[in-house]
C-alpha cells in the first residue's frame, strides 16, 4: 500500500519534494497557502539562477543541449569543482555553515538540475547577470552560470506542470497550521481553508513553506530592530508557519536567527513582491559606482568582492543607515555596465549633467559632504590598472580610510546617474533543524518520524552571508532529499 506524503509549500522546494516522493510511490498532497494566481512562494520571484559545480563546458552542454556548440565556442568558463563551492560556502558564512549539510549540497547539485530536467526544467547560461564580453569573448565569473529557463516563473510553471502530470494533488489557498504527532510519528496536518478547518492524515509530511521574512514582528523579534521596517522582496505569504508548528511539535531549531539574505532594493518598491515586475527593483550593479547615505558618505567597499558574493548581506547595510535609504552613483562610464534592472519603468533615479545639479535632486542629502566624498574618492583611484569587470581586477583606490578594492572609476564623465536604494529581504537564514536526508531532529537529536524540511526553513545552512544562486540549489537538493524520504521511510 502507498504512502501517503503531505507537501506545506508551493515552491521551488516543495515542488522538487512532491515530484520525487510521486516518483516514489507515494500518494501526494500538496498545500499551498496562497491563491492559485500568488502561488510559487519566494522561488516565482526568483531571477533563477542556480549555483552548481560542473568541470567545464563540456559537461555544462549535457545540462543545456539547447546551447549550440557555435555559442559555446564564444563562451569562456572556469570548471567550478566541489572544492570550489565549499570554499565559497565556507568564506562567506564564516565558516560556520554546517559541514554535512553543505557537503551534502554541494556534491548533489548538479546530479539534482539534471533530474529537475528529465521533469521538464529546462536551463541556459546566465548570459545577464553573471557574464561580460571582453576582448569579443564571453566571460563568467563568481562561480555561477546556470540559470532556470525563464527565472524563477518559468521554473515554477515547469515544476508545477510536471506535478500535475505526475497526479500530484495541489490544494491552493489551504494553509496548514498544525502538525499532528503521536508519541512517536507525525499523523497529519490540519488546515485552514476557505470553507473552514479540516484534518487530513499523513504518514510522513515534507515542510517546504519559506522563512519568517514576511512576518514583521518574527524580524523585528529575531533580526532586530529597524527589520520591521524592511521590504520583502517575494511572497507574503512566508511568515514562519513551518517552523512554528514544528517546534510546536518538538523540533529543534538551528542556524542563524538573527541573520538574513537581504539586498539593496528600489526604496520605492511596495511591501511585498510584485509578480508583473519580479526582481526588477533589486540593484546590483554597485560594484561599478559608489554607495552613500544621506549623510553624504560611503559605508561599504562597493569593490570588496564579486557582486553575487556581497549582495545578500548589502541590504542589511543599507538598512542601518540614517532613514534605511543610500544612493548609488554612477556617470557615463558605467551605462554598459549596469543590468538591465536599472531600466526598468518603476526605478527611483535622477540624472543631471553635473555632480552639482544631480545631489540638489537627492532627497534629504548633505549636498557639501557628498561633492567632498566624491572628489576624495575620485582623487584616489588606481588608474594605473586597467579595468576588468570579468575578474577581480584590483583596480581600486589609494588613501581612503574606507578603500574600494576592486573596479574602481573615477566619477568624472556626464551625465550622472543616482538611484535610491532601501533594504529588500529575501528569507532569513535560522530555521529547522533537520540531518542530511532532510529529516527534522527534535530537541534531543533523535529524529522525528515522518517529518521533514527543505528550502528556507532549514537552518545550519547560511550564515552572515549567502553564495548568489545557492538558495535555489538548497530547495532543489533538499526538496529531492525530503521527498524521496519521505516516501520511502
Amino acid at each position: 500500500m502507498s504512502r501517503t506524503v503531505v507537501v506545506i509549500g508551493g515552491g521551488n522546494a516543495a515542488l522538487c519534494a512532491a515530484i520525487a516522493a510521486r516518483e516514489k510511490g507515494a500518494e501526494v498532497v500538496l498545500l499551498e497557502r496562497a491563491p492559485e494566481a500568488l502561488r510559487g512562494g519566494n522561488s516565482r520571484f526568483a531571477a533563477g539562477a542556480i549555483r552548481t559545480t560542473h568541470n567545464g563546458k563540456e559537461q555544462l552542454a549535457t545540462l543545456m543541449p539547447e546551447v549550440s556548440s557555435t555559442e559555446w565556442a564564444k563562451i569562456d568558463v572556469e570548471p567550478y569543482d566541489r572544492g570550489d563551492f565549499l570554499d565559497d560556502l565556507g568564506r562567506v558564512t564564516q565558516y560556520r555553515t554546517d559541514p554535512w549539510l553543505a557537503e551534502t549540497l554541494v556534491d548533489r547539485s548538479f546530479d539534482t538540475l539534471r533530474w529537475m530536467r528529465t521533469h521538464g526544467v529546462r536551463f541556459l547560461p546566465l548570459y545577464g547577470r553573471q557574464s561580460f564580453v571582453v576582448n569579443g569573448r564571453i566571460q563568467f565569473w563568481g562561480g555561477l552560470v546556470v540559470e532556470a529557463w525563464g527565472g524563477g516563473p518559468g521554473l515554477v510553471e515547469a515544476l508545477t506542470n510536471r506535478a500535475t502530470r505526475l497526479g500530484i494533488n495541489i490544494r491552493y489557498g489551504h494553509r496548514a497550521i498544525a502538525l499532528h504527532r503521536s508519541s512517536r510519528e507525525i499523523e497529519g496536518v490540519t488546515i485552514d481553508t476557505e470553507s473552514g478547518r479540516v484534518d487530513i492524515g499523513a504518514d510522513a509530511v515534507v515542510l517546504a513553506c519559506g522563512g519568517f521574512e514576511s512576518n514583521a514582528a518574527m524580524r523585528a523579534q529575531y533580526l532586530g530592530p529597524g527589520w520591521d521596517l524592511a521590504r520583502v522582496r517575494g511572497t507574503r505569504f512566508n511568515t514562519g508557519d513551518g517552523i512554528r508548528m514544528a517546534v510546536d511539535v518538538g523540533a529543534a531549531t538551528r542556524g542563524h536567527f538573527s541573520g538574513c539574505h537581504a539586498v539593496q532594493w528600489d526604496a520605492n518598491a511596495p511591501e511585498y513582491g510584485d509578480l508583473a515586475v519580479g526582481d526588477g527593483f533589486q540593484k546590483h550593479s554597485y560594484p561599478f559606482g559608489i554607495l552613500v547615505n544621506v549623510n553624504g558618505e560611503r559605508f561599504v567597499d562597493e569593490g570588496a568582492d564579486f557582486r553575487n558574493y556581497t549582495y545578500a548581506r548589502y541590504g542589511q547595510e543599507v538598512l542601518r543607515q540614517p532613514a534605511q535609504i543610500a544612493w548609488q552613483v554612477f556617470d557615463a562610464k558605467c551605462d554598459g555596465l549596469l543590468r538591465d534592472e536599472y531600466r526598468i519603468r518603476q526605478v527611483s533615479k535622477v540624472s543631471a549633467p553635473t555632480l552639482e545639479a544631480l545631489v540638489a535632486q537627492m532627497e534629504g542629502i548633505d549636498q557639501p559632504r557628498f561633492i567632498e566624498t566624491v572628489s576624495n574618492f575620485n582623487a584616489s583611484v588606481m588608474d594605473d590598472v586597467p579595468l576588468n569587470p570579468a575578474v577581480r581586477d584590483g583596480r581600486g583606490t589609494r588613501g581612503l580610510t574606507l578603500p574600494k578594492s576592486n573596479w574602481a572609476q573615477r566619477l568624472d564623465t556626464p551625465p550622472y546617474s543616482a538611484y535610491a536604494v532601501g533594504c529588500g529581504i529575501t528569507f532569513t537564514f535560522g530555521g529547522l533543524h533537520v540531518d542530511a536526508t532532510a529529516q527534522v531532529l527534535a530537541q534531543g537529536g533523535e529524529p522525528i518520524q515522518g517529518l521533514y524540511a527543505a528550502g528556507e526553513l532549514v537552518g545550519g545552512l547560511f550564515y552572515f552571508n549567502y553564495p548568489g544562486g545557492t538558495g535555489l540549489t538548497s530547495g532543489a537538493v533538499y526538496g529531492r532529499l525530503a521527498g524521496e524520504a519521505a516516501a520511502l521511510s
